[in-house]
């Protein structure tokens, strides 16, 4: 949990800097106080305008276990998609992970084709990439992690943040702000998707985990694509991506809601591909191992 404490000089000898300082973290002396939901006092009252309970807002986020994650969402800030090494993800061992995975769930790859229309190994290469076959799923707290990002309307907030992301690792300060303002709003639709869908699956939203943007599951999806597109591939009456019959047929629905479908080409395959994540560098190694898969 953040700790940070903010030291304010008090006194008729105070200069014009820190009058400076004091009108820059505005909000922020107090909202790092007692209560662990103190940074999200305006967001708790947003969310309650937006139509969600504001008693059972107040519950949550004065919960112990609620932060403002610095720490988590500062690599959000100094995240670069080009120092990715994807071509690992095409070497022996895993391949041949991922070939016995599609055998071990073979009756839930064939049903997924059978409805959507999506090979399994396009399907198995994403999973590859994400989480290798849900080994490795994510550690961050998501609801804590949205909160932050969606908090950052405050300039106060953004002004902690900011402090806390490693001096040599940041953004200029300009683009960070800019960012800040772009990503505040993308969380905040985020984080109103992921009380929903805890709301409607019986699920407490602090224990859910995830990648440091979010997203979670085998499947790593964001929670508003968990409301769009999860599917119940267990077809035990709920959609929880961290099983593998769910994951399966959730990628398998996401992807063919984008336009994948029997005998793609690979010029369209590799634009539906890429609306998983935006990267052509992500596209092009999961068509890569999709192909590998396939000898």
């Amino acid at each position: 949990m953040l700790q940070s404490k903010i030291v304010l000089m008090r006194g008729f000898g105070t200069t014009v800097c820190m009058l400076s300082v004091l009108a820059l973290f505005s909000g922020v002396v107090t909202v790092f106080a007692d209560s662990p939901g103190k940074p999200f006092d305006a967001l708790q009252q947003r969310l309650a305008k937006d139509g969600f309970d504001a008693d059972k807002l107040k519950i949550l986020y004065g919960r112990s276990g609620v932060f403002f994650d610095t720490k988590t969402v500062a690599r959000f800030f100094i995240h670069s998609e080009s120092s990715l090494d994807y071509d690992q993800f095409a070497e022996g061992q895993l391949i041949g992970n991922a070939r016995k995975y599609i055998l071990k769930h073979k009756r839930t790859f064939e049903d997924a084709q059978r409805q959507y229309g999506v090979d399994p190994e396009i399907i198995t290469a994403i999973l590859l990439v994400e989480t290798k076959l849900g080994i490795y799923l994510g550690r961050s707290q998501i609801f804590s992690t949205l909160s932050t990002m969606a908090a950052l309307t405050n300039p106060g907030l953004r002004a902690v943040l900011w402090g806390k992301t490693p001096s040599n690792r940041r953004l200029p300060r300009e683009k960070f702000e800019k960012k800040a303002d772009r990503r505040s709003g993308w969380a905040y639709g985020e984080l109103k998707a992921l009380i929903q869908y805890a709301d409607r699956e019986g699920l407490d939203p602090l224990s859910l985990k995830g990648s440091y943007a979010g997203a979670m599951g085998i499947c790593q999806f964001m929670p508003s694509n968990i409301i769009a597109y999860g599917r119940d591939g267990n077809t035990d009456g709920k959609i929880d991506l961290f099983d593998h019959a769910d994951a399966i047929v959730s990628a398998a629905n996401y992807l063919k809601q984008y336009g994948w479908h029997p005998g793609i080409d690979e010029k369209k395959a590799f634009k539906v591909v890429r609306q998983y994540n935006h990267s052509d560098p992500y596209a092009k190694i999961i068509l890569k191992i999709a192909t590998l898969l396939e000898d």
